[in-house]
């Protein structure tokens, strides 16, 4: 569901960053929302999705934070432009990144404008008060939210503007929690993939560590595979490099979809035969298992014939 939404107002944070606040027109209440929720937004002619940085109790606004990317693919560019008084198209907020209730620790690891749904993760500790620890990495003059994290944390925060600052940070972040932590990551994907590598070197078990991801990985084209459309009786061929939404649409076959990068669940459709390759950043490790649904727009196949009702 799209919700028509209002920007209040619209402040730039850092160098390239964005601030915009959105609400109802008549001023009433937004749905609540775990920790960690994103919403995805209409930029122009694509749909992207952002963090919602507060811990999302009783809303009457939305605040996201943009970083301006020049040669992206034109969404952050239009964020930038909106205006307080602007229109905007926004879903009900997301959740794939909440907190674990039973955790011993929760420890933030951000990089970038990754810091958005840890600032939503330690407002929402802080006021629980759980055991939170926050690692920020980020370029100089590009640390968004870092006069409001020093307040909420103090030392149970550490910063790092330097790629070996960082990594030494890092390491000493995996090897010192206490049993029972749980390890939140977002930020570039090569930030992500190094962390997720060096916590799986000293033993992290996966079920503790939890990704988001808001821009797709490098993908491969991948191998050609057939969709075979229970419902229509169709067959619809995907080539190499195609997405299965791609050759859908262009198949004349519609499916509901949103941000096109396998984060918002959108276009998630029920598989009855064939194995998924899954690259996706929504389901989680228990449903990729299971290999009755895939998300049309960055999965594939890895059986010649994928069998899904549509």
């Amino acid at each position: 569901m799209m919700l028509k939404l209002v920007v209040r107002r619209t402040t730039e944070i850092a160098d390239d960053i964005r601030e915009l606040v959105l609400a109802r027109s008549d001023g009433g209440p937004l749905l609540a929302h775990p920790p960690g929720s994103h919403v995805v937004v209409e930029c122009g002619t694509r749909r992207n999705a952002y963090s919602l940085t507060s811990s999302g109790i009783e809303p009457y606004e939305y605040t996201i934070a943009v970083l301006r990317l020049p040669g992206g693919n034109g969404g952050s560019e239009q964020m930038h432009r909106f205006r307080a008084g602007d229109r905007v198209a926004v879903s009900s907020p997301r959740s794939d990144f909440p907190p674990v209730s039973t955790a011993a620790r929760h420890l933030l690891i951000a990089g970038g404008i990754g810091v958005t749904p840890m600032l939503s993760h330690a407002r929402d500790a802080v006021h629980w008060g759980r055991d939170v620890r926050l690692l920020y990495g980020h370029q100089a003059g590009k640390g968004a939210y870092v006069e409001e994290l020093a307040r909420l944390l103090g030392g149970r925060m550490q910063r790092a503007s330097g790629s070996e600052e960082f990594a030494g940070l890092l390491r000493e972040a995996l090897v010192s929690q206490p049993i029972g932590t749980h390890l939140y990551v977002c930020g570039p994907a090569s930030l992500m993939d190094r962390v997720i590598e060096e916590a799986t070197a000293v033993g992290w078990p996966p079920q503790r560590v939890h990704l988001e991801r808001f821009t797709p990985a490098e993908l491969d084209p991948g191998q050609p595979f057939t969709a075979r459309l229970r419902r229509s009786g169709r067959s619809v061929t995907v080539p190499a490099g195609t997405s299965l939404l791609d050759a859908l649409e262009q198949a004349g076959v519609p499916v509901a979809n949103m941000c096109r990068q396998g984060v918002c669940g959108e276009c998630q459709v029920p598989v009855f035969a064939g194995r998924p390759l899954h690259r996706d950043e929504f389901l989680t490790q228990d449903e990729r298992a299971a290999g009755d649904s895939v998300m049309c727009c960055v999965s594939r196949s890895e059986t010649e014939h994928l069998e899904v009702d549509l």
